[in-house]
């Protein structure tokens, strides 16, 4: 295996270098603005440069480069070692931009599209329901079109629940039922919903880490214009589908899970069991051994289908393994972490390392990353869900339902 990028890329990667030495953090009276405006005129510079937004088009805000993984790739790992600051992260930019780039109306991206990955205009998703996650097509908020001409607003009445953002999101995109005479998912649109008015109501959900990430929103006759559509009427289902695509694909990638792999190294090397670092501990060792293998397997995957881009190949069945992977062995990393901190693993967010405890001053840190390891297991769709995609349609394997049917028969 052949792991270098090749002449002509390496030579990108040294005018990146040279870039970011000269740029971050920013030099001379620059240096002395806000932190907030430095990142923003950074982002500006690096944009105009053609390193970040590379696949946005430039009236949208972007800096519309040919694509190339490679070099995409490269500016990934040169940013992460400069610790400079990437593209605006959040569901807008991760994924409503891609979505309304990919079908979305041209009035619709020239409105948005700029504005959301600058951060000037923060998104949350309105998709699960009280009684609707795993099922999302069973979803039963409403909306109903009422007037005629342009003047005609959809009214909206339901609840979202999981609604991560809510309560400092500007817009809404947003599941809802148009058709309800329809098949559960054939009557869905994909509307977006301005959060700022009266029909909606946001209410943060207290998790058990202390924090309240996520929120259940309100809809009550919320109103959104006719346009604000994103697709046909009806087909919602389908561009959904696009969003959780890209859902998916930023959630357990491989340079995550190696990140999050050195920090558990780290916290071994530092805490101590029976007087020595844990991490000359035998049992101790195996675990994290263990644990490697499937990261290391998890990168060089990560590489073969970097290659396969690059050589313009389909990956396959293999990129709709990547969530499933990183979830379980971000499960394992969160299991040996929490086990390393003994005593402050009952620490809840807020409360200070116990005296002489065995884990490091920020073992709160860890705890909040044990508990969020369960939540990760369940966005952007659970575990079983995941193996029936895999299995479904990577695979071609029967539908449950079918494969059923199929044994009652015989």
């Amino acid at each position: 295996m052949d792991l270098h990028y090749g002449a002509e890329n390496e030579a990108f990667r040294s005018e990146v270098r040279d870039f970011l030495a000269d740029n971050w953090p920013l030099p001379g009276p620059d240096a002395k603005r806000d932190k907030p405006d430095q990142i923003l005129e950074f982002r500006r510079r690096a944009i105009a440069r053609g390193y970040l937004c590379r696949n946005i088009p430039k009236r949208y805000g972007g800096s519309e480069q040919e694509p190339d993984v490679l070099k995409a790739q490269i500016l990934r790992e040169e940013f992460a070692e400069a610790r400079a600051p990437g593209e605006v992260r959040g569901i807008g930019p991760s994924m409503l931009v891609p979505t309304l780039l990919e079908r979305g109306e041209e009035w619709q991206k020239e409105k948005w599209v700029a504005d959301t990955v600058t951060g000037k205009v923060i998104w949350c998703q309105g998709y699960s329901e009280p009684g609707s996650g795993s099922d999302l097509a069973s979803l039963a908020t409403r909306g109903v079109l009422e007037g005629d001409g342009e003047s005609a607003e959809w009214v909206i009445n339901g609840q979202k629940i999981w609604t991560s953002g809510a309560d400092s999101a500007d817009y809404m995109f947003c599941l809802t039922r148009t058709e309800p005479e329809a098949s559960k998912h054939a009557g869905i649109s994909y509307l977006l919903l301005d959060m700022h008015q009266p029909g909606v109501e946001v209410r943060p959900l207290k998790q058990m880490t202390g924090g309240s990430t996520f929120n259940e929103v309100f809809l009550s006759d919320a109103r959104t214009p006719k346009d604000w559509i994103v697709g046909k009427r009806g087909e919602g289902w389908i561009v959904s589908r696009t969003t959780l695509k890209h859902e998916r694909n930023s959630i357990g990638n491989a340079a995550t899970t190696s990140a999050a792999f050195e920090a558990l190294v780290r916290l071994a090397k530092k805490t101590r069991v029976d007087g020595v670092p844990a991490l000359e501990r035998p049992e101790i060792r195996q675990r994290i051994a263990a644990l490697e293998g499937y990261v290391l397997s998890h990168q060089y995957s990560g590489y073969r289908q970097l290659t396969r881009d690059a050589r313009g190949q389909a990956n396959g069945v293999i990129t709709l393994m990547n969530k499933l992977i990183g979830n379980n062995i971000g499960d394992q990393q969160a299991r040996i972490a929490f086990d390393l901190l003994g005593d402050d693993g009952l620490l809840m967010a807020g409360e200070r390392a116990l005296p002489g405890g065995p884990g490091p001053r920020n073992s709160r840190a860890w705890v909040t990353s044990y508990m969020g390891s369960l939540g990760g297991s369940i966005a952007g769709g659970t575990r079983n869900i995941q193996r029936n995609v895999i299995g479904e349609r990577g695979l071609g394997l029967p539908r449950d339902a079918a494969a059923n049917r199929s044994s009652s028969k015989k």
